[in-house]
């Protein structure tokens, strides 16, 4: 609860470093890399007689709210969405729980927890509550302040109120992630451009695809993020030449200078295809002429 106690407003950001989003249809939530726009601010209030939840309003005066509706069918995960329900029950409420550092955790009342989904459509990007057995990074979020309560001293409530509604200027009060000297590290990194081949194995990487700020450094580290990011498995990350336009499975290290990269992540389910046999049997990639999907 420390971090909503003493805040008027605050922004949510997930494990995936996207910011949980009002969307102006009043009714849906997801997740963006722009956390500058006023859609990512959301109210605190809390509940008379409860000392241990809160209730989050968006920008359109909607509250943050656990519903009882299946996310998609057959599978866990309900829908979280912005309401104004005509009485202020306990699907409004979130229970924040501390975590290492200055992450925390929002259950509902019912025991489910605040998700921030990965992978393909139509789970990229958005937002569940649910209990994962799998994924435990993705009910994290980093609590960042944007106004404080008007208690405060006046020295930090002129500081909160510089920010104003307009959040593209700079966040003064933040927790320890988001500091001056983190801001500067999120500079660092390469960005990678993924695609993801279609049912009939093509993959057209000619087009910017998804992309994500990298900071690692191997390609172990690099395969585990686009596991994350994808939500696949036993994935092999693949190279386009770009002589020849065949893909070829990365091996050895990155290219240096933290240099952009653009790559196709072919799913365990095509290791029928050239470029896995390529990488199981050892074979050079360059022996294998026909382009990816032409042998699938």
């Amino acid at each position: 609860m420390e971090y909503f106690q003493k805040a008027k407003s605050v922004r949510l950001r997930s494990h995936h470093e996207k910011y949980l989003l009002a969307d102006p249809d009043q009714e849906t939530v997801y997740q963006d890399r722009t956390g500058s726009s006023r859609s990512a601010k959301w109210s605190v209030e809390f509940p008379e007689g409860f000392d241990n939840v809160v209730r989050l309003k968006s920008c359109y005066g909607k509250y943050l709210t656990a519903s009882d509706e299946q996310f998609l069918f057959g599978v866990t995960g309900q829908k979280v969405i912005q309401s104004l329900p005509n009485k202020l029950d306990s699907s409004i409420e979130w229970e924040p729980m501390k975590e290492e550092g200055s992450l925390v955790k929002l259950k509902t009342r019912y025991g489910n927890y605040l998700r921030a989904n990965s992978g393909l459509p139509p789970w990229r990007n958005s937002v569940t509550h649910d209990i994962p057995h799998r994924h435990q990074d993705w009910i994290l979020w980093e609590v960042d302040t944007v106004e404080l309560l008007p208690a405060e001293s006046p020295e930090s409530i002129s500081r909160s109120e510089s920010v104003g509604d307009d959040l593209s200027s700079s966040f003064h009060l933040t927790t320890a992630k988001f500091s001056r000297t983190q801001s500067a590290l999120k500079s660092e990194g390469r960005l990678i451009y993924y695609h993801v081949p279609d049912e009939n194995g093509n993959a057209n990487d000619s087009v910017e695809g998804p992309s994500f700020q990298f900071k690692g450094h191997g390609l172990e580290e690099l395969t585990q993020k686009l596991e994350e990011e994808t939500g696949l498995e036993n994935i092999i990350v693949c190279s386009r030449n770009k002589f020849n336009g065949n893909l070829y499975p990365l091996r050895l290290s990155l290219p240096p200078n933290n240099a952009t990269m653009h790559v196709v992540v072919i799913p365990a389910s095509s290791k029928e295809c050239w470029c896995f046999r390529s990488a199981i049997r050892k074979i050079p990639y360059i022996n294998h002429r026909p382009q990816y999907g032409a042998g699938c």
